[in-house]
């Protein structure tokens, strides 16, 4: 391998979706790092890093097996691919190749060679394989009896006498312990684990660039978070899931801890359907992707083949707008928002002298406080954000009692041991209660408590006596004051093509569910991890109801029938949440069981609007009797300004119907016209969105959820310009801050604003090339760079001229991430000839098609060009 083709990859974005336990607004405490393409961390300390994965996605031109093509076409163009890729000089391990759900493969090659997989011919599109990692969870003891009532399973159960019976539920996620007493107990299969496989092994780590899978046909689930998301869907026992009877699919694509990849997913996926899963939920996610992303698109042509499919919409509430991620992204996907449980089961200590109880939960990572006795006495801490100039005084035997908010908990955990703290105690700095994580024990105790308990403990800290916290083992229940309001870390919709996303939402904050025997049988996590399987269990109670339900069907019946819920920002003004923060709204199982009417399409994305739009609804009465109908809307509230920080407004649209009512026979179907009149453009960059509501005269009420954005979509800047001024010509350096990697693997990004030469070879273990680094505030539909000769300012071929082309790029996390795409001096010719350019002096352009963008519209293109780039081989 010729030098420069050493691997010279980009760190891929990694999350699954089950996030720190928080009732809150989540702060710098809970933001992850999270790009689904070509991301790198966060600049920390003023130093932009740069680390390595290399794994793509190459989509072939026809569609796969599932969606009409022949098994030997798929078979013929993987084969024609391999000969031409050969013939291109592209070097690559292949990972995986796809034909059912999606038609191609899954590589590891160089991220310089990206342009030239672009320009072999039957390539259709490059996507990056992304990682999602594991997150931790607080153990409890279990407990869903609070969560069940919020979507009705406790009806649907009770009073509907449903189970999910006969219904076949997969799980997608790190294993399912199926000894557990309370998902079957014994081995595998057994009665309720039925099917399943291990994809990848307990030692497999995706992060690890040595990583190989060892699948097998046990899945066992060494983590947790799978066991507890089965156990929301039907666990039976001490704990009660929403469809208890279900039967299960294993499928374990996560070691036992770190991460795995979008590729080993599909694969997943495509098990699934060969062991003819009728639903299957997948509490994962990249966030800040498109509709268009592999994991997505298989995802849809699952459901083609009848299998409904209920996915995360995405942990990344406090990233902003176009946070929701793939799959849960996909057109027939029902990806799933996330409600706050309405009570809090935790333990509790005594606020000395007051003699209050104080729910607690402890702090991910920290040591566990005791269960009798007390803790020396508390001592105001103040926020404890080091890195911020704060300073927490002499600590020494004490207690410190920190607010949450502005770093992690680390920092302020750090800040007060390392004054003498023997514990420490956050207090929310909004209402609820939470628990946080990421500490790394240094033997004194860390927990979370509500804002309340932490001004109560302020004000006893006013007066004379030594304050203290008394501890038992009691456990209470609690209300929780944001309970039954969208989830802080719930991610934001709409999806980048403008589809309205996330689809509905269930309870998802601080559930309690099964986890593996030997991890303690139960625990508390919370996340749209945990709202998407009490979806999945409603799926199954409500095909258990109504058999005659197609896979496409589903989504519309659950839509119609949920319960759109109060602005978390103020509930008492009365105002809906964003449509696209929470869909349709929480969904009600026994509405979607006992409906009697379907509105149809379950949802309207309008799109661009920048003046009125017309669409048709058809109301179609399944009831056995004449039933009247009267049309109205409601307004949901807007959001407007910064992606990252979005401001809320109440610009309502105006709905005005071709009919107010309408009478429909039984078995027949009216069609009603409406025109929805976008609010005054008094802001920039608006959402507006609603509800088109159906209310049968003395019968039940139904909903269709709409959105749109509020003007020129493309008016929003994609490549932005960060405090650090990117985008940059930039030379990997620094090695030695990457103890532990290779350093083929890392480095630091050195800006080069004059121009640099590059040799293109390795120098001291560091690539010598050049890397572009770009912010996007905004999704791009594609990117190229293509190379310009300097001296002529003309590209280096008319038409063959790029170093790399990358399709759907989402936009990047926070205001500071960026992305960085590689030029190793080559570039395919005319005759597929992959050609070095001679030494001499170029520019890289890089040029970004905005979202939705008319590639024949210039307007719709963003392009910045690079200083001098000398190419000096020697």
């Amino acid at each position: 391998m010729a030098p420069h083709r050493k691997r010279l990859a980009s760190l891929a974005g990694l999350t699954l979706l089950a996030g720190l336990v928080s009732a809150t607004p989540a702060g710098a405490d809970e933001i992850s790092e999270l790009a689904p393409l070509h991301p790198v961390p966060t600049p920390e300390d003023g130093e932009l890093v740069h680390q390595a994965n290399g794994l793509w996605f190459i989509e072939l031109e026809s569609p796969p097996t599932t969606q009409g093509t022949s098994a030997s076409k798929v078979d013929k163009e993987q084969k024609e691919f391999r000969a031409e890729a050969e013939e291109y000089g592209l070097e690559y391990d292949e990972r995986h190749s796809f034909g059912d759900l999606w038609n191609g493969l899954s590589v590891e090659m160089d991220d310089a060679q990206v342009g030239t997989a672009r320009s072999i011919p039957g390539v259709r599109a490059i996507y990056p394989v992304v990682t999602y990692g594991i997150p931790e969870a607080e153990e409890s003891v279990p407990d869903l009896d609070t969560a069940l009532p919020m979507t009705g399973a406790d009806i649907a159960q009770n009073e509907l006498g449903l189970s999910g019976e006969g219904v076949r539920v997969a799980i997608m996620d790190t294993g399912v312990d199926y000894t557990h007493p309370d998902l079957g107990g014994g081995g595998f299969p057994n009665d309720r684990v039925v099917a399943g496989h291990d994809f990848v092994g307990d030692d497999f780590n995706a992060q690890d660039p040595n990583a190989v899978p060892a699948p097998d046909d046990d899945p066992q689930d060494c983590n947790g978070h799978g066991t507890h998301v089965a156990g929301i869907v039907g666990a039976e026992g001490e704990v009660t899931g929403v469809a208890p009877d279900v039967v299960f699919g294993a499928y374990k694509v996560f070691g036992c801890a770190g991460s795995t990849t979008s590729d080993i997913m599909i694969a997943a996926m495509e098990q699934a359907l060969a062991d003819d899963m009728d639903v299957l939920n997948m509490s994962i996610g990249s966030s800040h992707s498109w509709p268009q992303y592999p994991t997505a698109v298989a995802s849809d042509n699952l459901v083609d083949e009848g299998m409904v499919v209920v996915a995360s919409i995405g942990n990344e509430g406090a990233s902003g707008l176009y946070s929701a991620g793939a799959p849960g992204l996909g057109e027939h996907v029902i990806g799933v928002a996330s409600f706050d449980n309405t009570h809090v089961e935790s333990v509790s200590a005594v606020a000395n002298p007051s003699g209050e109880a104080v729910a607690y939960m402890n702090m991910g990572g920290a040591a566990e406080p005791p269960t009798s006795g007390e803790t020396d006495p508390l001592a105001s801490a103040g926020r404890a954000c080091t890195s911020l100039g704060d300073t927490v005084g002499d600590l020494t035997g004490k207690t410190a009692l920190i607010i949450r908010g502005d770093c992690t908990f680390a920092e302020k955990y750090n800040a007060a041991v390392d004054a003498g703290a023997t514990g420490v105690v956050v207090y929310n700095n909004v209402a609820g209660l939470f628990a946080g994580g990421g500490i790394v024990d240094r033997g004194a105790f860390s927990v979370g408590i509500a804002n309340s308990s932490g001004l109560h403990l302020l004000e006893l800290l006013e007066g004379d006596e030594p304050v203290t916290l008394g501890w038992s083992d009691e456990v209470i229940t609690v209300p929780n004051p944001t309970g039954g309001l969208i989830s802080s870390f719930s991610s934001y919709g709409l999806a980048a093509d403008l589809t309205v996303k996330p689809d509905i939402g269930a309870p998802g904050g601080l559930i309690n569910s099964t986890y593996p025997v030997a991890k303690g049988s139960y625990a508390t996590v919370s996340g749209t991890s945990m709202s998407s399987p009490h979806v999945a269990g409603g799926v199954a109670l409500l095909l258990q109801a109504r058999p005659d339900l197609g896979a496409h069907e589903v989504r519309t019946v659950l839509q119609n029938s949920a319960d759109p819920k109060a602005w978390w920002g103020n509930p008492g003004l009365g105002f809906s949440d964003n449509v696209h923060r929470q869909g349709a709204g929480m969904m009600d199982i026994p509405g979607s069981v006992l409906a009697t009417t379907t509105v149809t399409p379950g949802k309207l994305s309008l799109g661009a609007t920048e003046g009125p739009a017309t669409e048709t609804v058809t109301i179609t009465n399944d009831g056995d009797t004449e039933a009247v109908y009267e049309l109205s809307h409601e307004g949901a509230l807007g959001t407007h300004g910064n992606t990252f920080a979005p401001s809320f407004n109440d610009g309502f649209a105006d709905v005005a119907f071709g009919t107010d009512e309408v009478t429909v026979a039984p078995g027949a179907s009216v069609e009603v016209q409406l025109t929805v009149t976008p609010p005054a453009r008094d802001h920039s960059q608006m959402i507006y969105g609603g509800y088109v509501v159906v209310s049968q005269v003395d019968g039940e009420t139904y909903r269709v959820p709409y959105a749109a954005y509020n003007g020129d979509y493309q008016e929003i800047p994609a490549l932005a310009p960060t405090e650090y001024g990117l985008p940059w010509l930039t030379s990997i350096t620094d090695c030695d801050a990457f103890a532990g990697l290779e350093c083929a693997a890392g480095g630091s990004f050195e800006n080069r604003p004059e121009g640099h030469a590059y040799s293109l070879e390795w120098v001291d273990g560091l690539p010598d090339v050049p890397y572009v680094i770009a912010h996007f505030d905004h999704h791009v539909t594609r990117l190229d760079l293509v190379i310009i000769n300097a001296r002529t300012g003309r590209p280096v071929h008319p038409r063959n001229n790029i170093a790399a082309s990358v399709d759907h790029v989402g936009r990047n996390a926070t205001p500071t991430a960026f992305h960085s795409y590689v030029w190793d001096g080559t570039y395919v010719d005319s005759h597929g000839r992959v050609k070095d350019v001679k030494n001499g002096d170029y520019r890289l352009e890089l040029r970004a098609l905005k979202a939705l963008g008319d590639e024949s519209n210039p307007d719709h293109w963003e392009t910045w060009t690079s200083p001098v780039i000398t190419i000096d081989r020697g």
